[in-house]
């Protein structure tokens, strides 16, 4: 059983990780300073070291729990036995209700402080969860394009389709629905979009 000390402990890291992601969400990761978060929690600002070192600690610890949960998710959908497009369409779909649950904070799970997705040893924790998640996206584009894993159109149109997934996660960023109107009105228009991609780079493989 923890003690009172311990507890009061993992309250105030509790306050912290809560004003940042607050403060993150409102004026942007890279505005935010430390005293700054350190005051909306309540606490010093030599207090707040004792916990976080610096933002990016604080950045890593707000974003890996929902960004494994989604790593989580999308590994058991890659599994499923269902058609290779199917598949790629669950995933993305999985992608953008992630996304549309954290409306206010997606940009900071997904691109502050993000490095390139054909780096495969990142340094940061986070950034390789990230990579991770891209890289269950490829792989399901390749088997949908029957591409060999070295070819080089495979980033390119793994990139292509990021941004349209990322796209419509945008268009909808601050929409008054909710995020089951939106995906009760919207999944067919998306299942389409994936599949006039995915017709697209065929058409290009073929050509």
């Amino acid at each position: 059983m923890a003690t009172r000390q311990e507890q009061r402990s993992e309250e105030t890291k509790a306050s912290i990780l809560s004003a940042a992601g607050r403060l993150f969400s409102a004026k942007g990761y890279e505005a935010v300073t430390m005293r700054e978060i350190a005051k909306e929690a309540g606490c010093s600002h030599t207090t707040i070291y004792i916990y976080f070192k610096d933002k990016e600690a604080l950045l890593q610890q707000l974003s890996l729990p929902p960004l494994l949960s989604l790593m989580d998710e999308m590994k058991r959908l890659s599994e499923e036995e269902v058609g290779l497009d199917a598949r790629l369409e669950n995933l993305s779909l999985a992608f953008i209700e992630f996304c549309f649950h954290n409306r206010n904070t997606y940009n900071l799970f997904i691109n502050v402080k993000s490095g390139r997705v054909d780096n495969p040893a990142p340094e940061m924790e986070i950034n390789r969860v990230r990579g991770s998640l891209f890289n269950l996206l490829t792989d399901a584009l390749r088997n949908c394009l029957s591409l060999d894993p070295a070819d080089e159109r495979l980033l390119t149109y793994s990139r292509i389709y990021f941004f349209a997934i990322y796209g419509i996660v945008a268009t909808y960023a601050h929409s008054e629905e909710t995020v089951e109107g939106l995906l009760e009105r919207l999944t067919p228009t998306f299942r389409t979009a994936f599949k006039v991609l995915i017709a697209g780079f065929r058409e290009e493989i073929g050509s």
